[in-house]
């Protein structure tokens, strides 16, 4: 039997699913861990599933369906794993987390010092700079207002990098 080792498949934007349905139809192992979301339409509130990873899939396939996988218009790279076994086991940690109904969120990369824009809200549009952050979700936030600094505490879900 020929070894199957992990590689990470780079997908084109928002193929995420398409190419884990094309991975299943052809019998290559892959695996994409998701996430509920839910976003709000004319008053209805909807959940769907949404990559945990966007632009990722993982996936062990054998040669033959490595190629296969390439010639998918829903992959711009394949990427070799170099340490299989730490790699395995962070995913496998990763995907019992989501099956215990943790919620999982890819850590944010606004840290202290970041120049960051706010997304939502009455400040909707306004930058500032990351003071300070409290725990994985509330930021202290500097806005100048002319020539004055104002603080305000903020959900991290709030800002998005500048």
């Amino acid at each position: 039997m020929e070894p199957k080792p992990w590689v990470v498949a780079h997908t084109r934007p928002r193929c995420e699913k398409k190419l884990k349905q094309f991975c299943d139809r052809e019998g290559v192992d892959a695996t994409l861990p998701l996430v509920p979301s839910a976003h709000r339409y004319r008053g209805k509130v909807v959940v769907f599933q949404k990559p945990l990873f966007p632009g990722y899939v993982f996936l062990r396939p054998t040669r033959d369906q490595r190629r296969t996988v390439m010639s998918s218009d829903y992959v711009a790279n394949l990427l070799d794993v170099f340490d299989q076994e730490l790699f395995e086991r962070q995913l496998n940690e990763i995907l019992f987390a989501l099956e215990s109904g943790c919620e999982v969120r890819l850590a944010p990369s606004i840290g202290k010092g970041s120049r960051v824009v706010i997304k939502s809200g009455p400040l909707r549009g306004l930058e500032g700079w990351v003071e300070e952050r409290y725990g994985p979700n509330i930021v202290l936030l500097r806005l100048d207002f002319i020539g004055q600094a104002a603080a305000v505490k903020l959900d991290v879900c709030e800002l998005e990098p500048a």
